[in-house]
């Protein structure tokens, strides 16, 4: 078939499928969010016109914002589905990249076809290109190696024919999954070639189970019967595997307890009696109780990151540490006895490994009473006095009302700790935390790509940082007629880092805005709702906990009825946290008052365990 480079592109994304989780098949590549530039807009913007009825095309306003929503898509149809971004050269390529970033850290597959630099170079220099002094085949696109899992630049169209498959593979490898960038030079994008026929029929792609090697689940399992205290962590991989009910069969027939990471949140029943809740510095004290006395961790499905690990302090440094994960990479950090598989087929074969060995009931009963401890904790954060919502009696709120197919999101800022810590879930893995990059403006991006993938109602929690740092694709979701919730907590500035600025023994600067260097006696000031209302949202205001949960309930009736998104405004108090109780690591000069809680936390670290 005779097809421009784009042409064909796009006719072999429309011939890729997928399988979920639950047996369906649905298109691979289910949609594309796209801003046109003189990159793209002839080459692979005529090619997507062609096909418009048969692959949606979403306007985004920021490259950043499109890209994060794509990347939300992808955790909400928990890796099964990949969302595209196209962008034009230069400053709209370079503008991806911050979403690439969150995509590779958190091993969420998204797909970006940058526009690129003429490859005849006969009109350079041309608009929005740089020239490097040293390296003539340079562009600004270079700078997604280093936050790509797969990278190529097409200077031929018949490239495509040996990237393509490899494509695929990183997108759909449960190892590997991660952004792929494919650079596309404008002139390239429009050079015809002869492309096979057999390129364009359709390929469906199923989740792969690779299981574990047989000597290194023999060996887990000798650890696991040597355990008087062992704990089970269940991670990001534990979803994506659907591995969620067997991880929970599991630990029933061997009475181990169960605690969640940031990734893997939602996935036990808040009330299961094994559950001690989440673990790491956003996490709980009950289940940092837990893993301080564990003996034996079993960690599924988790790259073990410091929030976590309460920066390697969690863990006795006498426990032994077994890994079950799909990705080497991650299986054989800090001294584990690695075992690389898929989590559904690990815990198979580790199950039937261990028999009938069972734990000892004293340690099964003690995560329920830790958690009971930590849940009368929460519902005293929740129920406390105060002309001021805080922001646990804002997650409290969302909690009650929402429904059991309801989605809910943060990233950044204090949001997470509340969201992980105080949330009481039924284990629908209704939870996207994106903690491990930490990316403000997620929170309103994420929600777009969200809301387009998930059947139920999304609400995104954000601060007024998070909120002013990228807040566009509000309108581009109000335009396109996806409702989700976004909450949207006013504190005066970015709370969380004073937070941990003063808490070392800082000064206050810089954070809150009465902390800011400003010419004003009265600054300026925000209003959200305003501002909201101007991007096309349905907007609700609250200044109590009764008006917020009132105003929450209406934003959720009106976005669904009225296929916007609704914005709820709340301020909340400053400085009220729920607390794990966990140390973190960050680095604190000697003349401050934190050096001592420093070094304390140091003498605690444990940076390798015994396999």
């Amino acid at each position: 078939m005779k097809l421009t480079t784009a042409q064909a592109l796009v006719r072999w994304l429309l011939a890729q499928r997928s399988e979920t989780l639950d047996g369906r098949e649905v298109p691979l590549f289910p949609g594309v969010f796209a801003i046109f530039g003189h990159g793209n807009v002839l080459g692979l913007g005529t090619a997507l016109e062609e096909h418009r009825g048969d692959i949606p095309v979403w306007r985004g306003h920021t490259e950043q914002g499109m890209a994060l929503a794509a990347v939300g898509y992808a955790k909400a149809t928990h890796r099964r589905q990949v969302g595209v971004v196209t962008s034009s050269i230069g400053p709209g390529a370079l503008n991806m990249v911050t979403a690439a970033g969150v995509a590779h850290a958190n091993r969420l597959p998204v797909l970006l076809l940058p526009g690129d630099t003429f490859t005849n170079r006969a009109p350079d220099p041309v608009l929005q290109q740089i020239e490097p002094f040293g390296d003539a085949t340079a562009t600004v696109n270079d700078a997604f190696r280093a936050v790509s899992r797969y990278f190529d630049r097409i200077t031929r169209p018949e490239q495509l024919i040996s990237t393509l498959p490899q494509v695929a593979r990183v997108l759909t490898d449960p190892a590997d999954a991660g952004p792929v960038t494919l650079a596309l030079p404008q002139d390239v994008q429009a050079e015809t070639y002869d492309f096979p026929e057999a390129l364009f029929e359709p390929v469906l792609h199923r989740p792969l189970r690779p299981r574990p090697d047989r000597r290194s689940v023999t060996e887990a399992a000798a650890v696991l019967r040597s355990a008087h205290r062992p704990l089970l962590v269940l991670g990001g991989g534990v979803r994506y595997s659907g591995a969620g009910q067997r991880a929970l069969d599991f630990a029933e027939r061997h009475g181990i307890p169960v605690v969640e990471t940031t990734a893997g949140r939602t996935l036990v029943p808040h009330d299961h009696p094994l559950h001690a809740g989440p673990l790491g510095i956003t996490g709980s004290t009950s289940a940092n109780a837990v893993a301080a006395a564990a003996d034996v961790v079993l960690a599924v499905g988790t790259r073990l990151q410091d929030f976590t690990t309460a920066s390697w302090t969690v863990f006795s440094p006498d426990a032994r540490l077994v890994t079950l994960n799909a990705a080497r990479f991650d299986a054989v950090k800090h001294g584990a006895l690695a075992v690389v598989g898929d989590a559904d087929a690990g815990l198979v074969d580790l199950s039937a490994q261990l028999e009938s060995w069972r734990v000892d009931t004293s340690w099964t009963a003690r995560a329920a009473a830790e958690r009971a401890s930590w849940d009368a904790h929460i519902g005293s954060l929740r129920s406390a006095a105060g002309d001021i919502p805080s922001y646990a009696q804002v997650v409290g709120v969302v909690n009650d009302l929402s429904a059991a197919d309801d989605y809910v999101m943060t990233a950044s800022g204090g949001l997470p700790g509340e969201l992980i810590g105080g949330w009481r879930g039924s284990g629908s893995l209704s939870m996207d935390v994106e903690y491990g990059f930490s990316c403000m403006g997620y929170e309103l991006s994420g929600a777009w790509g969200a809301a387009i993938a998930w059947p139920g109602l999304v609400t995104t929690l954000l601060g007024d940082g998070s909120y002013l740092m990228l807040n566009s694709e509000l309108f581009s979701a109000a335009f396109a007629g996806h409702p989700f919730v976004a909450v949207v907590c006013d504190n005066d500035g970015y709370a969380v880092i004073a937070r941990l600025q003063e808490g070392q023994g800082g000064k206050p600067f810089n954070n809150f805005y009465a902390d800011c260097t400003t010419s004003h006696a009265s600054p300026p000031r925000v209003d959200f709702a305003r501002h909201a209302e101007s991007l096309g949202c349905l907007v609700f205001t609250a200044s109590t906990v009764d008006s917020l949960r009132e105003a929450y309930a209406a934003a959720r009736e009106a976005a669904v009825t009225q296929r916007r998104p609704a914005v709820v405004v709340v301020k909340t108090q400053p400085s009220a946290w729920t607390e794990a109780g966990a140390w973190w690591e960050v680095g604190v000069p000697e003349h401050l008052a934190g050096r001592d809680g420093y070094e304390r936390g140091k003498g605690g670290q444990v940076r390798y365990l015994r396999s």
